[in-house]
């Protein structure tokens, strides 16, 4: 139960930080930078219990590359999700109002183009992942110290690049709770939940093709 307790929580932690930092603006053009780094710590405080995902797309990816059980993969999903629909409800209910003017909630993003946010959601979130299986799952890097690092960064990297195009999500636990905060619309999410999951599933697969020896 730790491994998805620690899920559960720095999924909140994430989504606490994106929603308030980049949905409500506190951070303005640091939001990216907020992000980052706090995915940076708490992939460092939790990685040693459950691996550090705080992602679906991340624990669809490392359990096709076979190193998540079978049976953990919903329940990691389902903390995740959990973890980021509390958050949603701090941003909305709590930090909100004393953020946002009187009467005025979250807008939602008007995207331009379709076929940007899907791009931009699939290039990202297979870089996400693949970073993430090279440093976390790999044996020639087993027991390195940048991981956290290396994962965070990646994440901050793309939001800088691609936020403004498709807000950078990258993690259907995120995206899901820009849903529920009204940042992202229902009708809109398909271009984040599904070049997200496909993301993951190929940056999986070239993982594994590009290491044939790591099992």
């Amino acid at each position: 139960m730790n491994k998805f307790a620690v899920e559960f929580l720095s999924t909140f932690f994430l989504f606490l930080t994106i929603g308030t930092a980049a949905a409500l603006g506190t951070a303005g053009p640091l939001a990216p930078l907020a992000i980052g780094v706090v995915l940076i710590v708490l992939v460092y405080a939790g990685g040693h219990i459950s691996g550090g995902h705080y992602n679906p797309a991340v624990t669809l990816g490392v359990f096709i590359r076979g190193r998540c059980d079978g049976k953990d993969v919903a329940p990691y999903i389902l903390a995740q999700l959990l973890g980021a629909s509390l958050a949603a409800f701090v941003v909305v209910k709590i930090f909100g109002p004393s953020v946002l003017e009187a009467g005025k909630s979250i807008e939602v993003y008007k995207f331009d183009k379709s076929s940007a946010v899907v791009a931009a959601e699939l290039l990202y979130t297979f870089a996400l992942v693949y970073v993430f299986l090279n440093v976390v799952t790999s044996q020639k890097t087993e027991g390195n110290h940048y991981f956290g690092l290396a994962i965070g960064s990646t994440v901050m990297v793309g939001a800088f690049t691609v936020g403004d195009i498709s807000l950078g999500g990258f993690n259907p636990a995120v995206s899901f709770g820009l849903c529920l905060v009204g940042r992202l619309a229902w009708a809109d999410s398909w271009m984040h939940f599904l070049p997200q999951i496909l993301g993951g599933v190929l940056a999986a697969f070239t993982f594994k093709a590009l290491n044939p020896n790591d099992k």
